[in-house]
């Protein structure tokens, strides 16, 4: 079992920044491609970013491009979410997703890919 633990949620005003991060529990000899979704008020939870495991492979949502930059440390098993120019559109729970792979290049964008979720952090943006 992996545990995933998101903090960097808040409330923040239209234009400003936040920076999420996860912490995963390492499992032994285990590999992860990691992902960010969120969920909106009300709204299905969608797909924003993914990272593989090398992170040299990064895939975003057309929704946060240029504005959300993901990035991980593999030593210390973290990830991280920079959130800049923030828009009202933007509030949602956030979540960090993990699943197990083999490959140092894939990433991956659905739900049903993800083997781990973490609990979620709020995040809220004011106009």
């Amino acid at each position: 079992q992996v545990q995933l633990v998101e903090t960097g949620g808040g409330l923040v005003q239209a234009g400003g920044s936040l920076r999420l991060s996860c912490t995963a529990s390492k499992r032994p000899f285990s590999r992860y491609s990691m992902g960010w979704f969120r969920q909106p008020p009300g709204k299905e939870r969608e797909f924003v970013v993914a990272i593989s495991w090398s992170g040299g492979s990064i895939y975003y949502a057309d929704s946060v491009k240029g504005r959300f930059t993901i990035s991980r440390d593999t030593d210390k098993n973290m990830v991280y979410l920079q959130m800049d120019n923030l828009k009202p559109e933007d509030t949602a729970e956030y979540y960090c997703a993990a699943r197990i792979t083999y490959s140092d290049s894939s990433y991956h964008t659905s739900i049903a890919e993800y083997d781990y979720w973490g609990q979620g952090t709020q995040v809220t943006v004011s106009s």
